[in-house]
């Protein structure tokens, strides 16, 4: 049998309900009002009635725990938005005065306008180009600019990559994602290199913008993107750093830049020979770095420095991705066998400007 509440514990009931009637109300106004601040809009006559101030302060997030955040802090004062006759883009200061750039941004162009992230405008002359890197160089006559700093080393597959430039022309706009790949063929320029690939989204005027790690240290310059819609399909490249600066001082300078050369025509296409993709040698010059070494028509090239060739293309831009003087170790089928073939990389003087 269920027996009676006691008139203490039916007092005690009722007090609770009271509060919990109450704190309801409470809660349910309080919620309103930080959504609503006008008074008004909850019936409440702001000539009378002053509602209590509420603490909103939202917490600080401690520095580290938003990587892309810190590393676009760090870089946003060194990019700039490139505005020329035929259409915009973006570039990143490295010296005082100096800025790299796409080289097609700047294409047929002597002088460009340059915007900085303070809104301030200036004209820019355009020192030089490299169209077989897509590399170029504007001077401006501020000194005041903050350089960036360019990586080092080289980056590592999967880590954070931030880009920062002005896609369809809005300035400093901020994307991330990772390093997709490292010394990834791409042949949209005007020569196949081996660049740094990612899927941070880059679309048109994201060009000669920097690619950078968490710390906001440059890892290369945005050049292209591979899509078959037109839109970002998240695979972009960037013309690694150091092969951007070593270029960029080459045009500021005046001086020719070398570059390593083989010394073979290859094949157009990519060759399988019993499963195995290569690059095929058809001649080889006189005198070169391949001659010299041995290497024979015929040779199929399979492996340069223990990373696989996959085709005419990607053994060009793996070259290029070294320099004169270096001894690599050349992997190739020869009359059906594998034969490993030292080759001191030969110089190609390629003028810059």
């Amino acid at each position: 049998m269920t027996q009676e509440p006691t008139t203490k514990k039916r007092r005690l009931q009722g007090w609770l309900s009271a509060l919990m009637y109450f704190g309801a109300v409470a809660l349910l106004v309080a919620g309103i009002m930080w959504v609503y601040p006008d008074s008004s809009l909850v019936g409440v006559d702001a000539t009378t009635t002053t509602a209590p101030e509420v603490d909103v302060t939202m917490p600080s997030t401690p520095s580290g725990n938003e990587p892309v955040a810190d590393a676009a802090e760090v870089i946003l004062p060194s990019v700039v938005h490139i505005q020329t006759q035929s259409g915009v883009g973006s570039g990143v200061v490295y010296d005082e005065g100096l800025i790299i750039t796409a080289a097609h941004v700047v294409q047929s162009s002597d002088t460009v306008r340059v915007r900085f992230t303070d809104g301030t405008q200036v004209n820019g002359t355009v020192l030089g180009t490299a169209p077989e890197v897509d590399i170029a160089v504007i001077e401006v006559e501020r000194d005041d600019l903050t350089p960036a700093t360019f990586a080092i080393e080289k980056p590592r597959v999967g880590q954070m990559a931030v880009a920062v430039g002005s896609p369809w022309g809005l300035e400093s706009t901020v994307t991330s994602g990772i390093v997709s790949a490292v010394d990834q063929t791409n042949c949209s320029i005007d020569a196949c290199a081996a660049m740094v690939q990612t899927d941070a989204a880059i679309n048109p005027g994201n060009s000669g913008g920097p690619l950078v790690d968490r710390a906001g240290h440059v890892l290369g310059i945005n050049v292209s993107i591979f899509t078959e819609t037109g839109a970002n399909d998240g695979v972009g490249f960037a013309v690694p750093s150091d092969i951007a600066t070593t270029y960029a001082d080459a045009i500021v300078s005046g001086e020719p830049i070398d570059t390593a050369f083989l010394g073979v025509t290859l094949a157009a296409g990519d060759v399988d020979t019993e499963g195995q993709a290569g690059a095929l040698v058809e001649s080889v010059v006189e005198e070169s770095a391949a001659a010299s070494a041995g290497i024979e028509t015929g040779d199929v090239i399979i492996a340069l420095d223990g990373v696989p060739v996959l085709g005419s293309a990607d053994l060009q831009a793996q070259v290029r991705s070294h320099q004169p003087g270096e001894t690599v170790d050349i992997l190739l089928i020869r009359g059906g066998e594998e034969t490993t073939i030292q080759v001191t990389l030969g110089v190609n003087t390629q003028e810059v400007g």
